[in-house]
């Protein structure tokens, strides 16, 4: 068991469930792991169902009261990920997550995300499972994510592909 003893309460809380069994479970399956932490920034890597590793930047000030914000990231770089490397999407669920026309592509639209869920009070009703729980943290997030890269709506990016 690890124990979190130094940081600022959102590190500590963060870092505290990054250490909880059910994203230990994760991280041992390949699902989604920790990159790197500045904090209150944090990469993570989200493995898609093609086998590439799509790298977050997340804001986690306030964690986990405050909600995370997230962007696709390239780590190579310390930059936005290039369209031309976003997820690719069969026109569903993929495409309306990932959108470069929302906030110019600087959160992910989704309701576990600080940023996307304002002016999103509809979402509530409509994706109660997915509004961000302080109980569950960042595993719920990326859990979200991983789900959507291994749908059937995924599909490898154009510059992969290409």
């Amino acid at each position: 068991m690890t124990t979190v003893q130094s940081g600022a309460p959102d590190e500590r809380a963060f870092r505290a469930d990054a250490a909880k069994p059910a994203f230990r479970l994760a991280e041992a399956e390949g699902r989604f792991r920790i990159m790197g932490t500045a904090w209150p920034i944090v990469l993570a890597g989200i493995t898609a169902r093609d086998g590439i590793e799509f790298c977050l930047r997340f804001d986690c000030s306030g964690y986990p009261t405050a909600a995370p914000t997230a962007r696709l990231w390239d780590p190579k770089r310390n930059a936005l990920l290039a369209q031309a490397s976003w997820p690719g999407s069969k026109g569903g669920r993929v495409r309306a997550v990932f959108r470069s026309d929302w906030k110019e592509g600087t959160a992910l639209y989704l309701p576990c995300d600080r940023v996307s869920r304002e002016g999103h009070d509809n979402w509530r009703q409509e994706t109660p499972t997915m509004i961000w729980n302080p109980g569950r943290g960042i595993t719920q997030y990326l859990e979200i994510v991983y789900e959507l890269l291994n749908c059937g709506d995924y599909q490898t990016p154009a510059l992969t592909a290409a």
